[in-house]
């Protein structure tokens, strides 16, 4: 194994650093991402459109902030692991972002499963939207007024000079 400089050692621990701290950053985010999809569940349960509809609001901003963080984080990793080999001054940072990585994936798929029953809570619940929707009877239907009824209308007119 050929030894590294003490600054080559330097850079690949900073390095190192900035990508253990941009995960933990991620990992926040996804967090924050699955409280405000379990927040949004419970609006969907109890109708409650107003609250739904800010959380739908919250929800597209930190998918926002989840991809402008995933553009950092991807060239980060690819640098990290370029220079991860030989690595053995972090092994403990090595370690922590290992356990970030995986709590990140775990993360992922509870989002993913959050997701996906928020989705399917709102096809019932649009369906049955649907039914009460197609079960209301428009008593004006064939009207052409509120007001107007219909009367006979002579088809004449007697004019007298």
């Amino acid at each position: 194994m050929a030894e590294i400089s003490q600054e080559e050692l330097n850079e690949r621990v900073a390095i190192l650093r900035r990508f253990r701290t941009l995960l933990e950053q991620q990992r926040g985010k996804f967090r924050e991402y699955l409280t405000v999809l379990e927040k949004q569940q419970d609006s969907i349960s109890s109708e409650n459109t107003e609250a739904l509809l800010a959380h739908t609001e919250l929800e597209q901003q930190v998918v926002k902030n989840i991809i402008n963080l995933q553009k950092v984080v991807v060239p980060m990793r690819q640098m990290y692991n370029s220079v991860r080999a030989g690595e053995a001054a972090a092994s403990d940072d090595q370690k922590t972002i290992e356990s970030l990585q995986q709590d990140l994936t775990d993360l992922q798929e509870r989002v993913l499963t959050q997701n996906k029953i928020n989705r399917e809570l709102l096809k019932v619940h649009i369906g049955q939207i649907k039914i009460q929707l197609a079960g209301l009877k428009n008593p004006y239907k064939n009207l052409h007024s509120v007001y107007a009824q219909k009367q006979p209308v002579s088809q004449m007119v007697e004019v007298e000079a």
